[in-house]
């Protein structure tokens, strides 16, 4: 209750005081943290403030990230730095049309001392696993990330094999070559939790490139970067973000858009309830890297475009007039009324 006998600015004083008393969640620490992760970044990478901020979201959501954007513009190196910034375990797979699903596995080979066969795992026994360009490889081999994505487990020769928590998969591939590709499908579209498009640089970026490139001499970026985040961290902040708040109005927002994108007029196909998931978890997460215990409808907009930019298929005649999901997106939260 409020003193009346304080005057204005006193009691706004107060009011804010109790505020920051009474919140649940001790986000500090996790603002700083990722912070410093930025600032490790900044060291290297340019004028790529939003992917690297969706990375962070990505992992703090548990989710796994697509990546696409044309050669050239530092997916891939963005990719390994971020990883570097994690005192965790990190593998790169290149796909490529001969990849074999027991190359990325794992595969049981005969102990000649023992006679028995013992699993040797593949690469994707990692924390954090880049797969460098994913529809270079066949479909066989794309369907043995079903279950490792969704589950975090892998069942092989009747086995089942747990991952190591924290598991991300980074994935990249080119829009623009398409040759020798096999497209992704929705079932493993759908387990990404952000499909993430890369641009290129602007003038003053690309300038700013040169120069510290330029400056580095022969010392490799990748050495630069130093570990700022531990395994106990991460599962610590995640801890966090689940407790959240996200009121009833909220909710409401979240699913009337997603509702929407299963009726569109422009869309072939809609979100599915996964959606609809992945939006509410990466909005928690956007709140808590700004230091804010509660979603607002601001944290909801920035999920939209990487949530359902790769779960929507736009109808066959609005692709050939060259119309974008972003765009669909764009109309459909338009038409949702922001909660106040």
């Amino acid at each position: 209750m409020e003193d009346q006998n304080l005057p204005p600015d006193s009691q706004e004083q107060t009011a804010q005081d109790n505020l920051e008393f009474n919140s649940r969640i001790p986000l500090q620490e996790l603002k700083q943290a990722i912070e410093a992760l930025k600032a490790q970044l900044s060291k290297v990478i340019v004028g790529q403030d939003d992917f690297v901020e969706l990375l962070i979201v990505g992992l703090l959501s548990d989710g796994h990230v697509l990546i696409e954007g044309v050669p050239g513009i530092a997916k891939t190196l963005t990719a390994k730095l971020f990883a570097k910034t994690l005192k965790t375990e990190f593998s790169r797979i290149q796909f490529t049309p001969d990849l074999m699903p027991s190359d990325v596995l794992g595969t049981s080979v005969l102990n000649m001392k023992t006679s028995d066969f013992e699993f040797k795992q593949g690469p994707i026994f990692s924390n954090i696993v880049l797969i460098d360009e994913i529809n270079r490889a066949p479909a066989k081999t794309q369907a043995a990330l079903f279950e490792v994505m969704e589950e975090r487990q892998i069942t092989i020769d009747g086995n089942t094999y747990e991952m190591k928590p924290p598991f991300m998969v980074l994935a990249t591939q080119n829009p623009i070559e398409q040759e020798g590709t096999y497209a992704l499908p929705e079932a493993q579209l759908d387990r990404f939790l952000f499909k993430i498009t890369v641009d290129y640089p602007n003038l003053d970026d690309e300038i700013t490139i040169l120069k510290t490139h330029h400056n580095r001499k022969a010392v490799h970026a990748i050495s630069e970067i130093n570990a700022v985040l531990s395994p106990e961290q991460l599962i610590t902040y995640k801890g966090h973000i689940q407790n959240i708040i996200i009121e009833e109005k909220i909710f409401s927002y979240i699913a009337t858009i997603v509702s929407k994108t299963r009726n569109h007029p422009h869309l072939y196909l809609g979100a599915s309830p996964r959606a609809s998931l992945a939006i509410m978890t990466a909005s928690k997460a956007f709140a808590a890297i700004q230091g804010r215990d509660f979603v607002t409808p601001d944290d909801v907009k920035k999920s939209l475009f990487p949530v359902l930019r790769h779960r929507i298929i736009l109808s066959p005649e609005r692709e050939m007039e060259g119309m974008t999901t972003e765009q669909v997106v764009t109309m459909i939260s338009q038409s949702v009324e922001i909660p106040r």
